[in-house]
This record gives structure tokens, C-alpha cells and sequence, in this order.
């Protein structure tokens, strides 16, 4: 693992988790019924309407410093649904920064991103300070959104933490573009 100065904050690379959102029950809760008189609906009759929604997310995270050095890169795409979060998690020495990016449709057609970021810093003789961020973003497809967790504003010397982010339909993609190792691609 590798430190980064930020500040007078140290930066550790060399983790990053990328989280998904599952639903889960208490042990002692039983499982939802179904309703009397519903017909239970297929995955394979499911399966074209998700993927008509679905979003593919293209996630590039990267530790830059002393102005444009990238000195920790990773790159990752996931297939998600609106209102469906994706969430990083970059864990060093002393600081820990978890984002979350949602993605949400209007029925206007004006499409947003919600991008949620926290922050503990854990600074010699001043504890641990907590900070957290909240931004909705116009989303348009195909276009860059850059979101800085530890802010924009830097000196030469310091660390950077920069997350980048593309958006594009399903739909639009071929089987053979899918996303590779990295990411989940829908099942056919």
C-alpha cells in the first residue's frame, strides 16, 4: 500500500470496494406472502422490461497528485436500475471515504444523479472528524461526471481522490460489449 499526502493527511491506496444494495429480513420475519389470486411473474418475463431499463455504470477511480500524476488508477462498469445505489469505499491509514452514486429517472425526462459522499479522517491529536456531502447531478447519458469526495480545491502538493463517471442505456449496447470481468452483466 502506498501513502499519498493530503493535507496534513496521509492517503493510503490500494483498496476499493465496490457495494450493491440487496434487500435482507430479520431471522425471526417470515417471507412475504404472495398475494391470493396473483400469478407469480417468470425471470424470463421480467427480463426484457429490466433490460429495457437498465444503466450501465462505467466507474473509473484514481488517486492523483502534485497536480495531474496518477499514481492509483482503477476502472469498473456495473449494470444497475434506477434508484438502484453503487457504492465505493476507499480505506486507507487514517482516512476512510465511502461514496454512493444513485442514479434516478423522471418521468420529465430530466434524469439526476444523487452522489453521496463521507468522510472520516483520523488526524494525530485531533481525533476522528467525520464530514458528508450530498449533490444532485443532471444526468445525461454519455457524458463525464467527475465528483472529488475530498473536494476540488487542492494545493500542488496535495493527494487527490477523483471518481469518474459515464452512464449509458443497456439497450444501446451488443451482447459482445457487455461489461467484462469487472462488472455484472444481466444474464441472457
Amino acid at each position: 500500500m502506498k501513502l499519498f499526502r493530503w493535507g496534513k493527511f496521509a492517503v493510503a491506496a490500494g483498496f476499493l470496494f465496490l457495494t450493491g444494495s440487496f434487500p435482507a429480513m430479520a431471522q425471526d420475519q417470515a417471507a412475504p406472502r404472495e398475494p391470493q389470486g396473483s400469478t407469480p411473474y417468470t425471470l424470463e418475463e421480467l427480463l426484457p422490461d429490466l433490460k429495457d431499463r437498465a444503466i450501465i455504470m462505467d466507474i473509473v477511480a484514481r488517486i492523483v497528485e502534485q497536480g495531474q500524476n496518477v499514481v492509483w488508477n482503477t476502472e469498473n462498469s456495473k449494470v444497475i436500475i434506477p434508484g438502484q445505489p453503487v457504492g465505493l469505499k476507499l480505506v486507507g491509514a487514517n482516512i476512510v471515504v465511502a461514496v454512493q452514486f444513485t442514479p434516478y429517472f423522471r418521468s420529465s425526462g430530466n434524469h439526476v444523479l444523487v452522489a453521496q459522499g463521507q468522510i472520516w479522517i483520523k488526524a494525530p491529536n485531533n481525533g476522528i472528524s467525520y464530514h458528508t456531502t450530498m449533490q444532485s447531478i443532471p444526468l445525461v447519458f454519455g457524458e463525464e461526471i467527475f465528483f472529488f469526495p475530498l473536494g476540488s480545491q487542492y494545493s500542488k502538493d496535495d493527494a487527490r481522490i477523483e471518481i469518474q463517471l459515464v452512464l449509458h442505456p443497456y439497450s444501446r449496447q451488443t451482447e459482445d460489449e457487455a461489461p467484462g470481468p469487472g462488472g455484472n452483466a444481466v444474464p441472457q
